[in-house]
């Protein structure tokens, strides 16, 4: 039987290993990080509506962008929120206007359909040094990081625990260690009396539309930036994922119809999605199942799933929104650890280039702000300049980012 016949060629006994795997996946994602949707809508003073609104546009842009690549090309491929850009988020929507936090969403998808549809996704990906941007990436969550360790003093007992317990579920079960603590940590609150779930019910999301705004600020210190970030720390080590596993999809449509899926959703309130990476792994690999073109199923499953949520998009803000500010940041720093770790390790890993990449992460950290512009920018500018007055500008091979470990999915 060809290839071909075989991927349509399926029984019942096929979908139960794909199903599991995308449930997983996507429970995985948002048992994760999606944490961070809730603390960057917090800190933009978003209210339940329109928080809620940026819930139902990511999850549903992320279901059936999904469902239709990895239908279209038989492969899994499972899309997901950029948690880098979202932790970025954090910071930037403190200080930028929402509408036009808006337009630099649609700015940023628009950039991802033009690469896309040219064919330049590796050309772009070769220009920024993979120490440079591994630096920016750690130096942007690192008070996340931080902050994970400082509820200690805030909250000692809480904090301790999840500290402790992701550090035993990392021993023993590696892949399920903040989803863990999630349920961990939601448990101990409902015992504690601290997590008033009797408002609480089933409701229907209906999307929030927000004319957008432009601005040269919102597009150096959010739109710039997030494009970055998410095609560095997202893109390419999930198309990775996609090539260690033998599916050899092209890039292009993937940067197209992710990014076609952020223009069109992003007036509701949601940032950049892409193709996932950790997460995906769960889907390509043998887990999913044996043969390689059964696992193209894994990705409808998560789809659908993404969607279901999506519909419910207001009740799971709701549901966030009641943890204590405490709870969300350790939660959030945990799960960031990975990430950061990986970033660093990557940023250092050429002793050649390790002093600019040492730059870039510390001037990320330190987010400076000049002319009304975020640290976000400047940390990458100062970074590039300081690699190439250190190094020069040399041809940058982009499967060496093959060995970055900063992906969040």
């Amino acid at each position: 039987m060809s290839l071909n016949a075989s991927r349509w060629s399926l029984r019942p006994c096929d979908l139960l290993h794909p199903i599991i795997a995308g449930l997983v996946s996507v429970i995985v994602n948002y048992g994760g990080t999606f944490i961070l949707v809730f603390q960057a809508a917090k800190v933009a003073g978003l209210s339940p509506e329109l928080t809620a609104s940026w819930v139902w546009s990511v999850s549903i842009g992320v279901g059936i962008t999904g469902m239709y690549l990895s239908w279209r090309y038989r492969a899994p491929i499972i899309t997901a929120w950029s948690t880098p850009a979202a932790a970025f988020l954090v910071v930037a929507l403190a200080t930028t206007p929402y509408a036009e936090a808006v337009g630099a969403y649609m700015v940023c998808a628009a950039a991802f359909v033009l690469l896309g549809c040219s064919g330049w996704f590796d050309k772009v990906i070769a220009l920024i040094p993979p120490g440079v941007a591994a630096g920016l990436l750690a130096g942007i969550l690192l008070q996340f990081g931080i902050g994970a360790f400082s509820s200690v003093s805030i909250d000692p007992l809480l904090a301790g625990l999840l500290i402790a317990c992701y550090l035993l579920l990392k021993r023993f079960t590696a892949r399920y260690a903040v989803a863990g603590i999630l349920l961990l940590g939601l448990s101990f609150l409902l015992v504690q009396g601290r997590l008033d779930l009797s408002g609480l019910h089933w409701q229907l999301t209906e999307p929030v539309f927000t004319a957008p705004q432009f601005s040269l600020n919102a597009l150096l210190s959010v739109a710039l930036p997030l494009f970055l970030i998410t095609l560095t720390g997202q893109y390419m080590p999930g198309m990775l994922v996609l090539r260690n596993d033998g599916y050899d999809t092209s890039a292009s449509p993937i940067v197209t119809v992710t990014g076609l899926g952020s223009l069109l959703m992003a007036p509701f309130g949601s940032h950049a999605f892409n193709l996932a990476a950790i997460t995906a792994a769960i889907c390509t690999g043998k887990e999913a199942h044996e043969q390689p073109s059964k696992r193209w199923i894994a990705g409808i499953a998560a789809g659908l799933l993404y969607v279901l949520v999506g519909v419910f998009g207001a009740t799971l803000a709701a549901l966030f929104m009641a943890l204590p500010a405490s709870f969300i940041t350790t939660l959030a720093g945990l799960a960031l650890l990975g990430t950061i770790g990986g970033s660093l390790a990557s940023a250092t890993a050429d002793a050649k280039t390790r002093e600019a990449a040492l730059i870039t992460f510390l001037a990320a950290a330190a987010n400076i702000t000049l002319l009304g512009i975020g640290g976000a920018f400047w940390g990458l500018l100062i970074g590039l300049a300081a690699h190439a007055l250190l190094n020069g500008f040399k041809n940058t091979d982009a499967r060496a980012l093959g060995s970055k470990a900063a992906v969040t999915r």
